[in-house]
């Protein structure tokens, strides 16, 4: 008879535990996606983020996975949460290869890392080129580049072409800048090689003339009169209005006679003037 009650006793027990109501109420897959959406539409990606991680954890492997995957992508990015969204990119593009929006996490992948790159040159070296990592910004091409031969019908290769040549102009600019950095400490064959590489590495961008310019003052620093002489061949045939020719003559920049001390001066932190 004890026992008969107590089992009536616990059955009792978990009839009221069932029914309590302040037990949250677990959502369905369909509910959390289409509550994530909605946040996205409204902009809010906070919420949207965390009905789309919610809808991840609780079914991982429901019709509604890898589109919550894809959409954390997008909701990271929006939030400016780059890191994340970096590595939520190439998480998807590692474990789905052959989704059918791949081409769009590869594409978030290279538009981050270009972000982060500018966010990283801009703000931080924005007065200092020779200072500047361009890596970001190489890798961003690398990833726009590998989007581009793998899915040449994706509806992203006109944003990512636009991006890569204006990265290329960007990463030109840099060369220039470090080939300055170099003219103006007197190493001049380091300022030639970068120079060079601009020409050689990035044609058609308009760093080309100012390369060209570089390596017509550096080896005519190093007595190079061959090498320099070429040079200004190129500049005069392709650029005759670049503005260091006058007249078909070559107007050096100056730039070598840029912080030209004496060791006495160098040593002394400038306090022997």
């Amino acid at each position: 008879m004890t026992c008969r009650w107590l089992l009536i006793l616990l059955s009792v027990l978990m009839v009221a535990c069932s029914g309590n109501p302040d037990k949250p109420k677990e959502q369905t897959e369909q509910q959390l996606y289409k509550e994530a959406r909605t946040a996205l539409d409204k902009n809010s990606n906070v919420i949207a983020i965390e009905k789309l991680k919610a809808l991840e954890s609780q079914y991982p492997f429901g019709e509604y996975a890898e589109q919550a995957q894809l959409e954390l992508i997008y909701a990271y990015f929006k939030t400016s949460d780059l890191e994340t969204a970096l590595e939520a990119s190439e998480r998807f593009i590692r474990l789905h290869p052959l989704h059918e929006q791949i081409d769009y996490a590869y594409y978030i992948r290279a538009l981050t890392t270009y972000e982060m790159g500018f966010s990283m040159v801009e703000r931080r070296f924005s007065d200092d080129v020779a200072k500047r990592d361009p890596t970001p910004l190489r890798d961003a091409f690398q990833y726009f580049s590998e989007l581009l031969t793998r899915f040449p019908d994706s509806p992203y290769t006109a944003d990512s072409r636009a991006r890569m040549l204006y990265l290329r102009e960007r990463l030109a600019s840099y060369e220039i800048g470090v080939a300055r950095y170099y003219m103006k400490r007197h190493a001049f064959m380091a300022a030639a090689n970068r120079a060079n590489k601009v020409v050689s590495e990035y044609p058609g961008t308009a760093a080309v003339a100012d390369g060209l310019v570089m390596m017509t003052e550096a080896y005519q620093e190093l007595s190079m009169t061959a090498e320099a002489n070429d040079a200004l061949a190129l500049l005069k045939y392709n650029f005759p209005q670049h503005p260091q020719l006058r007249n078909g003559e070559f107007k050096n920049s100056g730039l070598a006679q840029t912080d030209r001390r004496s060791w006495l001066e160098i040593l002394s932190f400038g306090l022997s003037k």
